[in-house]
């Protein structure tokens, strides 16, 4: 007999491509997100607290200087202070000298600061360099050619902040460095008009909890507070309640666990603290501050201000 084969034939059915999708899954789009490295340069006191009604000194430490500029606390017990004298000094709460350094011969230090190591870091105005001391080995990290250094401060992550101007006084800046490495520049707005007012007058500085830029420019009579790329945030000029007796012209500038600005008001021995969006809160104005200058917070959130006329540091407590 005759054999017939027939080969099996495919006869497709129309493809469901969302259930054919279903059957191998999905998978999630590239997704990326950055987080703050945060170093207890200020140890974060999470906890929300208050303001006092009344502030109160809780105690006074002589310096020895006649005119007291800057101070930078080391920890709860002890601060850096300095002067106008070659002579940094760290004292101990109830007043005991620790520690002094000398930078070179005849020069006064700018501003000091201190960084989450402990270590001291200082700026020279004539030299134009910032130096940092370890292990007491000074070593320099920054030489400024065309600009002169001012005030400065040390990040959150460990960068050093800088305020300069131009040696013709024309200009000023913040510079940022990762240690001798020049990382960023902030000195325009969008307008391309200067953030800060170009002089050798002070700018004392430091770096908010949210990586805000907190610049006290006494010339301009304004905190000046950029963000972290250095772009304006917002700009303070005073109280109407005092500004329209005295001029307000802010000296030193600090911040707290709370995110709160406090700055120095020298004609009217006040201090005032803003919130982070540059409300006024409140004044400091019951502490018989005697020529009030540089002010630094502890990791406690302890205020600690220097008396520019008397040499002394008064240690304040304004928050529950």
């Amino acid at each position: 007999p005759k054999v017939q084969v027939s080969l099996p034939t495919f006869i497709p059915k129309p493809i469901k491509r969302k259930q054919l999708y279903s059957l191998y899954g999905q998978i999630t789009p590239l997704s990326t997100s950055t987080k703050e490295n945060v170093l207890s340069l200020n140890q974060p006191n999470t906890s929300a607290r208050e303001l006092l009604d009344k502030p109160e000194p809780v105690a006074t430490i002589q310096t020895g200087y006649g005119e007291l500029r800057s101070v930078s606390c080391l920890n709860e017990d002890k601060i850096w202070t300095s002067g106008l004298t070659n002579d940094i000094k760290c004292f101990n709460i109830k007043g005991v000298l620790l520690q002094t350094v000398k930078p070179t011969l005849g020069m006064f230090p700018s501003d000091i600061a201190i960084d989450s190591d402990g270590n001291l870091l200082y700026t020279l105005w004539e030299k134009g360099t910032v130096s940092i001391v370890k292990n007491g080995q000074t070593e320099m990290l920054v030489r400024l050619h065309g600009w002169t250094p001012s005030q400065l401060c040390v990040t959150s992550t460990g960068d050093i902040l800088v305020t300069m101007f131009s040696v013709d006084y024309t200009q000023s800046k913040v510079v940022r460095y990762s240690g001798s490495t020049e990382k960023q520049s902030i000195q325009y707005d969008r307008d391309g008009k200067p953030l800060y007012s170009g002089n050798a007058r002070i700018k004392y500085i430091t770096e908010n909890r949210n990586q805000n830029i907190c610049v006290a420019d006494l010339a301009a009579g304004a905190v000046v507070v950029v963000n972290h790329d250095g772009k304006l945030k917002w700009r303070y000029t005073g109280h109407p309640s005092v500004t329209k007796n005295k001029l307000f012209q802010p000296r030193g500038i600090t911040t707290d666990s709370q995110r709160h600005i406090l700055t120095l008001d020298f004609y009217n021995k006040y201090i005032h603290i803003l919130d982070q969006d540059g409300q006024f809160l409140r004044f400091i104005d019951n502490c018989d501050l005697q020529d009030p200058f540089g002010l630094c917070v502890d990791n406690n959130d302890n205020l600690f201000v220097c008396e520019f006329t008397k040499g002394n540091v008064k240690k304040i407590k304004y928050l529950r």
